[in-house]
């Protein structure tokens, strides 16, 4: 060294720039090299450096590293890279404290010992090193730097709470990747910093931190060496690890090494714990905030002066004791029991028989243990790496590029490629030693190839797993309070910033399922503040939407196109209801209000147009009297009223009222009072959601398929659906209301007392089997009994089977209105005489165009009375066919119909069973005759006949009425 050369001690805490400081004075002179505890930290500083004096003049070396550009002057490296003799101008060793390391403290007190620079010396560290340096480096000048920013301890804190821009430190991979997945789904991800993490992974890392990609890092205790990191908070989510031989408790100033990372330049910071870790004493806690710790009084030391005449003298010379009482003989490092393994290899002894081979046998001890294997298969490999450098003088190519080729497959998880980046470590580093390849550029480039391509891998397999890239670029772009951009496709689903977040459906945003916890709500925040301009563009286009694109649903839905908008709601009147939007909040009050104003529009039109009928009669003010009474029961009960419930208004009208009501559509059926017009499919179909709207349902029923004359009835509807649907419940099921009035008229005409078969087109109308439409007429009041005879065969096949379906409403109502009776339904007559004997209606003549439809046909239970003869004496000596046919008679005593709601009339009954009594009520002769005995005969009645009502002339059937009364 120079007569007046500097050495000095530059101590203090984290965050004091000793390290800055260090590259200052290095850069004031001609040469320099400074020594780090990391290659990361190796790196990072290297970039410094390139970037203030270019890359020409400065060289990175590390163990697996070696970029020396031939006009260097700055040479960045490990401590234990650090070359030696170079005489340099300048020298600097960082993070000096370490050497109390039990590891490697031997490599840094050698450094201490006895590396110089020819004009200026640093040693850089904590101040517990102040009274070992002083005594064992003569004229060392010591320079005290304080910490720029306050470090404050906050005590335990939860992981979920924890505040952005901190780090959780863990001792272990395991520890550091369950935090990290927690993270991942509280806070959107963390970065993941690691020793073992090569330096483009660990430098992508850090950049998906440093740019605010991801608010948090987990760490090992790797950041706690010169690290610089924007870092607010540091969290100790355990406060032991294994430190290669036992699990034990970190001291406070290691602690204080990585809580200092907290709070850069002038910005405080504070630290804690998290997880499992317990709450720092209060005198440790005192200690790491106010810098005070322990002295440093051993320094671990390995004999630098080695003797290499053989294995036994090298290992000899490492094994000597220091003579220095502040000196501490180092435990045995991996690259001394590397070297006592293999001198047990006879081989090995042979081939180290002189200096040369002795030396070049340590060199290749010193090969790391980077794969972390187990000592014996690590000395293995060495064996072989000395056999071949020992033997050949060079690692053969192909025999290290089968090795290089196993590695390099970016395939496989995290732990895997982990595996392969450390593999990959020991053959960079075989490649950086000179002379230990043929081509040393190649191979430097190769396994520098393969590093990169594993690096590359990890850091996607780290970020995928570990970083919710979508939650992360949402929070940082909120963070930022810019506009973010929002896109919807075809499909509804939503983009923001090119993330998928959800689904827009119609006014409600449905956002990812997969998100949850924090991750949920950043999701909601970005998505509906990026899409309150699609909002308001889907809101102008629904307003101003036609009605074509707009439905109810027979739950009171309202849909725009495929997607829910809205419900109906009920209001103070049935043809009335009022609209809940289906609108999320965010969206804004004008576009809640603009959808809600237009569903309006919508279901006013649409009640308008399917109920105008209905509509007009309740607006018809030329109706007076009764009239108007029935117009607004009408109204009340959405154009369909049993007959029964209405039995003494129906009466009390006269014959101009029912004309005026007539004119409006009303038919009076001998069951139900209805407008055919509304029993369309259309119609029903709204009649029902606004009917279950009216009696507060929380499951609307739904409309029977359109064109069905009957269908299965429905023990568990709600009391009056059959009729708003349109239907009347007969039995098991249910037959059309206007189909019905046909089938009445045609039952009209038979002889009910004496009992009666069905007529072809009584099936053919309601579409129905012989059981079946019987089991309909016992619905109907009637009784039904079955019997058997012998079956006449027809002249021609039968006709096509009779299907379910018959004319729709509307084709059915084409045709000239039904006559209906006056007087109550059947099921409400007295006895059946009186219903035998009573006239046709006097509001109404007989249906002309109730015929047999083509294609119609008997069931089995009617009879043809048209055979061949042939055939009937051919098959004479076989055994006859028999037929099941029903007689129906008028039941009025069963008790099931007077539970429907008739008002029978027991005594009367009675008397009626015993052949005695007169029968009450309006009738006409089922034959033609008057009854009573024969021609000629006296006939009986109740009471004097009344007036016969005169026949409305704006009767649509008053010219078959007329007809019909001439021929009587």
């Amino acid at each position: 060294m120079a007569q007046y050369a500097r050495i000095a001690a530059v101590l203090g805490p984290t965050n004091t720039g000793k390290t800055t400081y260090a590259i200052e004075r290095m850069l004031a002179h001609r040469t320099g090299v400074i020594g780090l505890p990391l290659r990361l930290l190796a790196r990072e500083v290297y970039d410094k450096i390139v970037e203030l004096r270019g890359p020409s003049v400065v060289a990175l070396v590390t163990g697996e590293e070696r970029i020396v550009p031939k006009r260097t002057q700055y040479w960045v490296c490990t401590v234990e890279a650090m070359p030696d003799g170079m005489g340099c101008d300048f020298l600097a060793v960082d993070e000096i404290q370490l050497c109390a390391d039990p590891d490697r403290g031997h490599v840094f007190t050698d450094r201490l010992l006895r590396a110089r620079g020819l004009h200026e010396t640093l040693f850089l560290g904590s101040d517990t090193m102040r009274s070992t340096i002083a005594q064992l480096v003569p004229g060392v000048e010591f320079v005290r730097r304080e910490r720029m920013s306050q470090l404050t301890y906050t005590g335990s804190k939860k992981i979920s709470r924890m505040k952005p821009r901190s780090a959780i430190v863990g001792f272990s991979v395991e520890d550091v990747y369950a935090i990290a997945e927690l993270l991942r789904r509280q806070k959107g991800g963390a970065a993941v910093v690691m020793g073992a993490l090569s330096p483009r992974t660990r430098n992508a890392q850090v950049e998906l931190y440093q740019n605010g990609d991801v608010d948090f890092l987990v760490a090992t205790d790797a950041i706690g060496m010169g690290l610089n990191l924007d870092i607010s908070h540091v969290a100790f989510s355990s406060l032991a690890k294994f430190d290669g031989r036992r699990m034990r408790f970190l001291m406070p100033n290691e602690l204080a090494q990585i809580a200092g990372r907290a709070g850069r330049g002038m910005q405080d910071g504070t630290f804690g714990v998290t997880g499992e870790a317990g709450p720092l004493d209060e005198e440790v806690a005192r200690a790491i905030m106010d810098h005070q710790f322990t002295p440093v009084r051993k320094l671990n030391w390995r004999n630098a002066a080695l003797q290499f005449g053989s294995t036994d003298a090298l290992i000899r010379s490492l094994e000597r004791a220091p003579d220095d009482p502040l000196l501490l003989k180092s435990r045995d490092a991996d690259d001394l029991l590397a070297l006592k393994a293999l001198a047990q290899v006879p081989e090995i002894r042979a081939r180290a028989s002189d200096g040369p081979s002795v030396k070049l046998l340590w060199d290749v001890c010193r090969i790391p243990d980077f794969r972390g294997i187990s000592h014996a298969e690590h000395a293995t490999l060495l064996d072989d790496i000395y056999a071949f450098l020992h033997q050949n003088g060079r690692v053969p190519n192909d025999w290290l590029a089968q090795r290089i080729q196993r590695i390099d497959r970016t395939d496989g998880d995290i732990d895997t490629l982990s595996k392969r980046l450390a593999f990959i470590r020991t053959w960079t580093y075989v490649a950086q030693r000179s002379g230990w390849v043929d081509d040393e550029s190649h191979w430097r480039g190769e396994t520098r190839a393969v590093e990169d391509r594993l690096s590359d891998a990890l850091h996607e397999r780290l970020t995928q797993r570990f970083v919710d890239r979508r939650t992360s670029v949402l929070l940082r772009r909120l963070k930022q309070k810019e506009a973010l951009l929002a896109e919807v496709n075809d499909q509804g689903e939503v983009t923001v910033e090119g993330e998928f977040v959800g689904r827009l459906e119609g006014f409600r945003f449905r956002q990812d399922k997969d998100a949850s916890g924090q991750e949920a709500k950043t999701l909601r925040q970005a998505s509906v503040q990026a899409l309150v301009p699609h909002f308001n563009l889907r809101a102008d286009r629904f307003y101003n939407a036609p009605d074509t694109e707009i439905d109810f649903t027979e739950q009171g839905g309202l849909m725009w196109g495929t997607e829910a908008v809205g419900k109906l709601t009920a209001g103070a009147d049935p043809l009335k209801p009022q609209i809940e939007a289906f609108v999320d909040d965010e969206a804004g009050t004008e576009v809640i209000q603009k959808v809600q104003r237009r569903l309006q529009h919508f279901i006013d039109r649409k009640i308008a147009a399917l109920f105008e009928p209905l509509l007009a009669l309740g607006r018809d003010e030329t109706l007076t009297g009764l009239a108007r009474g029935f117009a607004f029961q009408m109204v009340e009960n959405l154009g369909i009223i049993p007959r029964a419930q209405v039995a003494d208004d129906v009466k009390a009208l006269d014959q101009e009222a029912r004309s005026a009501l007539r004119k409006h559509g009303i038919r009076f059926g001998q069951f139900t009072i209805f407008m055919p017009l509304l029993l369309k499919p259309a119609p029903t179909r709204l009649r029902l959601a606004l009917w279950s709207l009216a009696k507060g349902l929380d499951v609307f029923p739904e409309a029977p398929p359109p064109g069905l004359v009957t269908v299965p009835t429905d023990p568990q509807s709600p009391e009056g659906y059959d009729s708003m649907a349109g239907y009347r419940a007969a039995g098991t099921r249910s037959i059309r209301i206007d189909m019905l009035e046909r089938l009445a008229d045609m039952l009209r005409a038979e002889d009910s007392r004496a009992g009666f078969e069905a007529k072809p087109d009584m099936l053919s109308i309601t579409g129905m089997t012989l059981e079946q439409f019987a089991d309909l007429m016992q619905g109907l009041g009637y009784h039904a009994e079955q019997g058997e005879r012998p079956k006449v065969k027809p002249v021609a096949s039968a006709a096509p089977a009779v299907t379910e379906t018959a004319e729709t409403p509307e084709e059915s109502t084409a045709t000239a209105e039904t006559p209906t009776a006056d007087a109550v339904e059947p099921g409400l007559q007295a006895d059946p005489a009186a219903e035998a004997d009573a006239p046709a209606p006097d509001d109404a003549a007989p249906d002309a165009d109730v015929q047999p439809q083509a294609g119609d046909s008997a069931t089995d239970g009617v009879a043809n009375t048209d055979v061949v003869a042939d055939e009937a004496e051919s098959h004479s000596d076989a055994a006859p066919e028999t037929e099941v046919f029903y007689t129906f008679t008028w039941g009025r005593r069963s008790q099931g119909n007077r539970a429907r709601g008739g008002r029978g009339r027991p005594q009367q009954d009675r008397e009626q069973a015993k052949g005695g009594g007169k029968p009450r009520g309006k009738g006409k002769p089922r034959d033609g005759k008057p009854r009573g005995g024969p021609k000629g005969a006296k006939s009986y009645q109740a009471r004097p006949p009344k007036k016969e009502k005169p026949i409305d002339p704006d009767n649509p059937f008053a010219a078959a009425l007329m007809g019909l009364k001439t021929k009587d």
